[in-house]
């Protein structure tokens, strides 16, 4: 049976928006087990605010910490973020997909093109698990946990449109966004999967609901998906700590190679 008191002190995790909500407070929880844990913020300055709040407020040592800044909204960063990872980290034991935004009221498209949900939420991702793939592979148990939501079993990916052009709905873009990162984790790469870590008190509530457990509960059941003594199976999908069925959608292979192919398109890397 898994407890949750097993030391991470061997283990190395990059958590992606981890200056605030459920990614501040998984980085505290890893840190407080004894991982390493590198903490991504949109800024240097917030990434760097954010480990310095644990060393103060947490006791975390220093040492554990090390802080990157990339705005999800342009690519590029991204792909820097990727390279200074991977060469002060070639091994790499785990990856939080965490970072996200709550989709604009009106449409909204970044510098690569992009539907800026759609972007910062999935795409992003997509392309830093892809750059990261060696690192994340350089040793035995290398996973990737992608925090989603509840709301990808309302969505649908809009093939012919995906960057929301027509007909444009904030929720079905968020929506869009989150059942993209839930197929994405039965991609073969690397071994992944996704959660609803439950309906927190964060800066997205306002998509749910009125009140919400505190980030720490939602991060709780993130930081025991990050455990190898939790064992995990490739697509797999929490809501919180049950193994449930995803959308359909997220378990169709056809589904997983189509959106593959799409992401390869839109962050401009060549098909596989």
């Amino acid at each position: 049976m898994y407890t949750s008191g097993s030391t991470l002190s061997t283990r190395t995790v990059l958590v992606t928006g981890a200056t605030s909500g459920i990614g501040h407070e998984t980085a505290r929880q890893l840190a407080e087990r004894g991982a390493t844990v590198l903490l991504h913020g949109r800024t240097d300055d917030e990434a760097r605010a954010a480990a310095d709040r644990l060393i103060a407020t947490a006791g975390i040592d220093a040492a554990q910490l090390h802080s990157y800044g990339a705005d999800f909204a342009h690519l590029d960063e991204v792909e820097r973020l990727a390279e200074t990872v991977v060469r002060a980290h070639p091994r790499l034991d785990a990856l939080v997909n965490n970072a996200g935004m709550a989709a604009p009221e009106r449409h909204t498209v970044t510098a690569d093109g992009n539907e800026i949900a759609f972007q910062v939420n999935f795409l992003a991702h997509y392309l830093l698990t892809c750059l990261l793939e060696p690192a994340l592979t350089a040793g035995p148990g290398g996973r990737v946990v992608n925090v989603s939501s509840s709301l990808h079993r309302s969505a649908s990916i809009r093939w012919s449109d995906p960057q929301r052009t027509r007909r444009y709905s904030r929720l079905a873009a968020y929506a869009q966004s989150q059942l993209a990162l839930t197929v994405f984790a039965a991609d073969p790469r690397v071994t992944a999967v996704s959660v609803h870590p439950g309906v927190c008190g964060t800066a997205l509530l306002p998509l749910y609901a009125d009140e919400g457990v505190t980030p720490a509960e939602g991060a709780a059941h993130v930081v025991r998906l990050c455990d190898p003594a939790f064992e995990i199976v490739n697509g797999a999908y929490y809501d919180r700590a049950e193994r449930v069925a995803p959308a359909p959608a997220a378990t169709e292979d056809r589904t997983v190679k189509r959106l593959s192919r799409l992401a390869d398109l839109l962050v401009g890397r060549a098909a596989a």
